[in-house]
Protein backbone atom coordinates (compact mmCIF):
# COMPACT_ATOMS: atom_id res chain seq x y z
CA UNK A 1 0.00 0.00 0.00
CA UNK A 2 2.83 2.41 0.76
CA UNK A 3 4.32 1.65 -2.67
CA UNK A 4 1.04 2.68 -4.30
CA UNK A 5 0.93 5.91 -2.33
CA UNK A 6 4.58 6.59 -3.13
CA UNK A 7 3.92 6.09 -6.88
CA UNK A 8 0.89 8.39 -6.69
CA UNK A 9 2.97 11.10 -4.99
CA UNK A 10 5.67 10.79 -7.66
CA UNK A 11 3.06 11.04 -10.42
CA UNK A 12 1.55 14.10 -8.73
CA UNK A 13 4.95 15.78 -8.55
CA UNK A 14 5.64 14.91 -12.19
CA UNK A 15 2.32 16.40 -13.31
CA UNK A 16 3.04 19.57 -11.28
CA UNK A 17 6.38 19.90 -13.04
CA UNK A 18 4.73 19.32 -16.44
CA UNK A 19 2.22 22.08 -15.66
CA UNK A 20 5.00 24.41 -14.55
CA UNK A 21 6.95 23.76 -17.75
CA UNK A 22 3.84 24.27 -19.89
CA UNK A 23 3.26 27.71 -18.31
CA UNK A 24 6.93 28.67 -18.43
CA UNK A 25 7.63 32.18 -19.71
CA UNK A 26 10.96 33.40 -21.06
CA UNK A 27 11.14 36.17 -18.47
CA UNK A 28 11.40 33.67 -15.62
CA UNK A 29 15.00 32.68 -16.32
CA UNK A 30 15.95 34.66 -19.41
CA UNK A 31 15.82 31.72 -21.82
CA UNK A 32 13.50 31.78 -24.78
CA UNK A 33 11.64 28.59 -25.54
CA UNK A 34 9.75 27.39 -28.58
CA UNK A 35 6.17 27.80 -29.66
CA UNK A 36 4.68 31.20 -28.91
CA UNK A 37 8.05 32.60 -27.92
CA UNK A 38 9.47 31.51 -31.29
CA UNK A 39 7.38 34.16 -33.02
CA UNK A 40 8.61 36.70 -30.43
CA UNK A 41 12.19 35.76 -31.29
CA UNK A 42 11.58 36.11 -35.04
CA UNK A 43 9.98 39.53 -34.47
CA UNK A 44 13.01 40.69 -32.47
CA UNK A 45 15.36 39.20 -35.07
CA UNK A 46 13.55 41.03 -37.86
CA UNK A 47 13.66 44.29 -35.89
CA UNK A 48 17.39 43.95 -35.28
CA UNK A 49 18.08 43.16 -38.94
CA UNK A 50 16.01 46.19 -39.95
CA UNK A 51 18.09 48.42 -37.67
CA UNK A 52 21.32 46.98 -39.09
CA UNK A 53 20.13 47.54 -42.67
CA UNK A 54 19.17 51.17 -41.88
CA UNK A 55 22.61 51.77 -40.37
CA UNK A 56 24.38 50.21 -43.36
CA UNK A 57 22.29 52.30 -45.76
CA UNK A 58 23.38 55.50 -44.00
CA UNK A 59 27.10 54.69 -44.38
CA UNK A 60 29.08 56.62 -47.03
CA UNK A 61 30.60 53.70 -48.91
CA UNK A 62 32.93 55.96 -50.95
CA UNK A 63 34.97 56.55 -47.79
CA UNK A 64 35.17 52.85 -47.00
CA UNK A 65 37.94 52.29 -49.56
CA UNK A 66 40.44 54.28 -47.53
CA UNK A 67 39.25 52.83 -44.26
CA UNK A 68 39.46 49.33 -45.70
CA UNK A 69 43.01 49.88 -46.88
CA UNK A 70 44.03 51.29 -43.50
CA UNK A 71 42.39 48.37 -41.70
CA UNK A 72 44.14 45.93 -44.05
CA UNK A 73 47.52 47.51 -43.36
CA UNK A 74 46.90 47.40 -39.61
CA UNK A 75 45.86 43.74 -39.76
CA UNK A 76 48.92 42.89 -41.89
CA UNK A 77 51.22 44.63 -39.40
CA UNK A 78 49.64 42.73 -36.50
CA UNK A 79 50.04 39.39 -38.31
CA UNK A 80 53.69 40.15 -39.15
CA UNK A 81 54.39 41.14 -35.55
CA UNK A 82 52.86 37.91 -34.26
CA UNK A 83 54.98 35.90 -36.72
CA UNK A 84 58.16 37.76 -35.74
CA UNK A 85 57.39 37.21 -32.06
CA UNK A 86 56.93 33.50 -32.72
CA UNK A 87 60.27 33.28 -34.50
CA UNK A 88 62.05 35.22 -31.75
CA UNK A 89 60.47 33.10 -29.01
CA UNK A 90 61.61 29.97 -30.86
CA UNK A 91 65.13 31.35 -31.16
CA UNK A 92 65.14 32.18 -27.44
CA UNK A 93 64.42 28.54 -26.64
CA UNK A 94 67.81 27.53 -28.05
CA UNK A 95 70.24 28.11 -25.16
CA UNK A 96 73.29 29.61 -26.96
CA UNK A 97 71.67 31.70 -29.71
CA UNK A 98 70.21 34.64 -27.67
CA UNK A 99 73.64 35.43 -26.22
CA UNK A 100 75.27 35.19 -29.64
CA UNK A 101 72.67 37.52 -31.16
CA UNK A 102 73.29 40.08 -28.39
CA UNK A 103 77.01 39.87 -29.05
CA UNK A 104 76.41 40.26 -32.80
CA UNK A 105 74.30 43.37 -32.13
CA UNK A 106 77.05 44.89 -29.99
CA UNK A 107 79.65 44.17 -32.67
CA UNK A 108 77.53 45.73 -35.43
CA UNK A 109 76.79 48.87 -33.36
CA UNK A 110 80.44 49.18 -32.39
CA UNK A 111 81.62 48.78 -35.98
CA UNK A 112 79.09 51.33 -37.30
CA UNK A 113 80.05 53.77 -34.52
CA UNK A 114 83.75 53.40 -35.29
CA UNK A 115 83.22 53.96 -39.00
CA UNK A 116 80.78 56.88 -38.69
CA UNK A 117 81.54 58.63 -35.40
CA UNK A 118 85.31 58.40 -34.93
CA UNK A 119 86.19 61.87 -36.30
CA UNK A 120 84.39 65.21 -36.18
CA UNK A 121 84.03 65.25 -39.99
CA UNK A 122 82.30 61.87 -39.95
CA UNK A 123 80.05 62.96 -37.06
CA UNK A 124 79.01 66.14 -38.89
CA UNK A 125 78.30 64.09 -42.06
CA UNK A 126 76.03 61.75 -40.08
CA UNK A 127 74.30 64.77 -38.52
CA UNK A 128 73.81 66.29 -42.00
CA UNK A 129 72.26 63.03 -43.30
CA UNK A 130 69.90 62.87 -40.32
CA UNK A 131 68.80 66.48 -40.86
CA UNK A 132 68.29 65.84 -44.60
CA UNK A 133 66.10 62.81 -43.82
CA UNK A 134 64.18 64.83 -41.27
CA UNK A 135 63.52 67.61 -43.82
CA UNK A 136 62.50 65.08 -46.47
CA UNK A 137 59.99 63.22 -44.31
CA UNK A 138 58.77 65.88 -41.90
CA UNK A 139 58.90 68.87 -44.22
Amino acid sequence: MSDTNHDAVEQGQASEMDNAMAHHTPSEDGNEGTGATGSHFSDRYGEILGNINETLDSVDWNQMGRIGKAAGVIIAVIVVQVLIKGVLDTINLIPVIPGLLELLGLVVVGQWSWQNLSTSDKRSAVLGRIQALRKEYLG
